[in-house]
């Protein structure tokens, strides 16, 4: 599922109560004290979403096995600071295949032109033979 897909508000409370196995109040607490921000409609209605819906069920996960709500809030900004670093690690690893692609390519040309006969008055066929191996072109 896409991350858009994931954070589109489609469900009511009444909807995400029932998805999650919690009260409606229990999701408002769990608001007010800022472990989930649902969206809201143009009514003012909250609306939550894929992700906000799993979020739940972690805290309800967490809750169950006894953490308290301060626990809960802590365990949560570690794993987005987690998954934030996730994120950088992954560009900073792209970047890195993009430089060494280049670092390659520039290799590649220095090797070429170094075999290169200096003066310029090369034919370039010629010079394209001598790095083939004198085959065919």
């Amino acid at each position: 599922m896409a991350q858009s897909d994931r954070d589109k508000p489609l469900y009511m409370i009444s909807v995400a109560a029932e998805l999650t196995g919690m009260h409606p109040q229990t999701l408002r607490v769990y608001e007010s004290k800022g472990l989930v921000n649902p969206k809201r409609s143009g009514g003012n209605t909250r609306l939550y979403s894929r992700a906000d819906i799993e979020r739940l069920e972690l805290i309800n996960q967490l809750t169950d096995e006894g953490i308290n709500l301060a626990g809960v809030v802590r365990i949560l900004d570690m794993k987005e600071r987690a998954e934030e670093r996730e994120r950088e690690n992954e560009k900073l690893r792209s970047r890195v295949r993009e430089l060494e692609d280049q670092l390659h390519e520039l290799k590649m040309q220095k090797k070429i032109t170094a075999l290169v006969p200096r003066g310029g008055s090369a034919d370039p066929e010629q010079v394209l033979k001598g790095l083939l191996g004198g085959g065919c072109i």
